[in-house]
């Protein structure tokens, strides 16, 4: 290991690498603040480029350059004006813009920039130390196992709901699991509830469903309520940049925390940087006190830490099938793959052992790139906030624009134009009635993962028989019932000790 480490270190040390890990962070960073416009774009688009570089380091130093720059840069639109910029950084919009709206759009980009920052670093000390280990872990996930953990996802919908909401926030969650068998399925190649739509075959663009859930509402909010384009504050000067020593005591356990949490889902194949924030972020905040509950999604520094730190290490551990075992992680990761095959590289036990070069360059340069990251991203925080300073006359536009762009480059075709006019009529309507939207868009990322692999397990043990046969299994799904069970126990002791007080008074 100390071998490869120095043969890593003098190859990522090149001015060549050096360079490439600076290109690739400037171009995924930019690319991320982009709605749409995800590292699984850019990276199949680069693909040629990083062929044409010919040294296998380089151009994977680049790739993975331009991978995490995108998953880094891409909460700049969620905090800003609720546009994701890639599917990771939804959860990030949940704190993130409530921050913005009170005139704390610095503070939240800060935030972001430093859990973005640990979790990837984290996450590189994490894939260094246990990257041979955790290869052989992964592979004792099967389809039962990953069926378990999409229900435990499912299961922490609780933490999307407010004080009351748990009813429609389970509603909003089969509606987004409905909207996910649209199209066809990955295992009976046929049409479902397309309606004879040729451009439904290919099922509804997540990039579509999320433009249509947070921005497209934003932008008709700031229609209906001129109130809205300025910060709540009513200041016009980018202020309150720094993190107090209260507020870093704060968020530093919570970075920790999910900076481990989401390494491990990353190093899952399948699970991906998406559940890791969505996870890291119900995990937070079920185990948060009380009046701390209370101010997720309303503005909570933890919330906005959660999904950073975690989407960040996970996009880091979804390296390790990728180089260990040579399985995709991720979609982005299947690219990843693709371009190391073209490359004449061979992923997988061996290469730690065969190219050495390659292995441990790609791990320091995550170092590197988290350094340059950071340093890219502090100094421009006050520049980027000043988005929010734009007039509403022009800001309006400017959502419009790239909500629609999101969403026409994601599928490629006119029709998603008019599902996200239609979608995000539906979600205005729901955000009056007080909906939360959040689960609809966990339900319909998780769905076909569910989906999938529930049929590939009843295929393989002629039934449910897997659920008792598979301890891994049980005890996941005997964690999903806990996280269901304990947020309902916990508000009928509340309900029952008020009512005591009451009784008393």
């Amino acid at each position: 290991m100390l071998e490869g480490l120095l043969i890593g270190l003098a190859t990522a040390f090149s001015l060549t690498n050096i360079l490439m890990v600076i290109g690739g962070c400037l171009i995924g960073t930019f690319i991320g603040m982009l709605p749409g416009l995800g590292p699984m774009s850019i990276i199949a688009i680069m693909i040629p480029v990083a062929i044409s570089i010919g040294d296998p380091s380089a151009a994977l130093i680049l790739l993975a350059g331009v991978y995490y720059g995108a998953i880094f840069g891409g909460s700049t639109s969620s905090i800003l004006i609720n546009a994701p910029g890639v599917a990771s950084t939804v959860a990030s919009s949940f704190d993130g813009y409530p921050l913005a709206r009170q005139g704390k759009a610095g503070k939240a980009l800060t935030v972001a920039a430093i859990s973005s920052f640990a979790g990837g670093t984290i996450g590189a000390i994490l894939l260094m130390i246990f990257a041979p280990a955790l290869s052989s872990v992964a592979l004792l996930f099967g389809s039962p196992e990953y069926f378990a953990l999409m229900v435990v996802g499912l299961s922490a919908i609780a933490a999307f709901a407010g004080t009351g909401q748990v009813t429609k926030a389970l509603l909003m969650t089969l509606v987004g699991l409905m909207l996910a068998t649209i199209g066809e399925g990955v295992l009976f190649n046929m049409p479902r509830f397309t309606f004879g739509i040729m451009d439904l075959q290919s099922g509804l663009g997540f990039i579509t469903l999320a433009m249509a859930m947070f921005a497209l509402p934003e932008a008709i909010y700031l229609v209906l309520d001129p109130s809205r384009s300025k910060t709540e504050d009513g200041g016009g000067e980018i202020k309150d940049l720094r993190i107090n020593r209260a507020e870093a005591k704060q968020i530093a356990p919570v970075i920790g925390r999910q900076s481990i949490q989401g390494f491990l889902i990353g190093v899952l194949p399948g699970a991906g940087a998406t559940i890791a924030s969505f996870l890291g972020y119900a995990v937070e905040r079920n185990i948060a006190s009380k009046d701390e509950q209370a101010q997720f999604g309303k503005g909570s520094l933890k919330g906005l830490a959660a999904p950073e730190s975690a989407n960040n290490a996970a996009c880091t551990g979804s390296f390790v099938p990728l180089l260990t075992l040579g399985i995709p992680g991720s979609g982005t990761t299947a690219i990843l793959l693709g371009a190391l095959i073209a490359l004449n590289v061979s992923p997988g036990p061996r290469l730690m052992i065969d190219e050495p070069q390659i292995f441990w360059a790609v791990i320091i340069s995550m170092y590197l790139g988290n350094v340059v990251l950071l340093i890219l991203n502090l100094p421009l925080i006050p520049y980027i906030a000043k988005v929010l300073l734009v007039p509403r006359t022009f800001l309006i536009p400017f959502i419009l624009f790239f909500t629609m762009m999101g969403a026409y480059i994601g599928q490629n075709n006119a029709t998603e134009l008019l599902i996200l006019v239609g979608l995000g009529v539906c979600a205005t309507i729901l955000r009056f009635a007080d909906y939360p939207l959040a689960p609809l868009l966990i339900g319909f990322i998780l769905g076909p993962m569910l989906e999938n692999n529930f049929s590939r397990s009843m295929n393989l043990y002629d039934g449910v028989g897997f659920v008792v046969e598979r301890p891994m299994t049980l005890g996941l799904l005997v964690i999903a019932a806990l996280l269901v069970i304990l947020p309902s126990y916990r508000a009928r002791r509340a309900r029952l000790r008020a009512e005591g007080v009451a009784d008393g008074d």
